[in-house]
Order: structure tokens, then sequence, then C-alpha cells
């Protein structure tokens, strides 16, 4: 039932996923993960030393990366730059919104 939901939809933050898990449920191999964190593109919490956990955060992030390489036949650097300038717009319009709102 939990491979399902991972590979389905999106986790609640509480909830951390292992290597495995999270390759599958980015579609990915193990080694394309590991490549993206090596190239801090994507993020790991090391709990304890050895085992790399992720967020819902990280599960977002990797989707998009593994989205836009496949879409645009685009390199890791560029995929990259795309997601953080998604974030930055995603970051902007929710400051913006809280302006609005004050």
């Amino acid at each position: 039932m939990m491979q399902t939901n991972i590979e389905t939809g999106l986790l609640i933050d509480e909830i951390q996923l292992s290597l495995d898990e999270f390759a599958r449920a980015c579609r990915r191999d193990v080694q394309w993960v590991r490549d993206r964190i090596d190239d801090e593109l994507i993020c790991a919490v090391r709990e304890p030393a050895v085992v790399m956990q992720f967020s819902s955060a990280d599960l977002i992030r990797a989707r998009r990366l593994a989205g836009v390489e496949a879409m645009f036949d685009a390199n890791e650097d560029v995929a990259g730059l795309v997601v953080d300038l998604i974030e930055e717009v995603e970051r902007l319009k929710k400051a913006l919104l809280l302006a609005r709102l004050r």
C-alpha cells in the first residue's frame, strides 16, 4: 500500500523516505538520485550518518528535476536552474499574497 501512495501522490511532511523509496517515487533509479545529490540539486538528511532520508519537499523538487530533464532533454545543470527559478517564482508569489493581505 505504501509503495502505491509514494509513486502516485504527495507525502505529508512528517514522513521520511529512504533512498530506494525516494528513487521509486521519482520513477528514477538510485544512481540518478545519487548523481543529483552529488551535484547538490537534491538535499538528503543523513540520520544516522549512513542512511539518507527525504521529505515531501525533496520529492517535489526531484520530480520537477526529472520532468524538466525528460521534457526538454535538459542536462542536470539546466534542469536545476529551471527548478530553482520555479521555486523562486513560487516564493515571490507567496510573499506578494502575504503583502496584499496586510
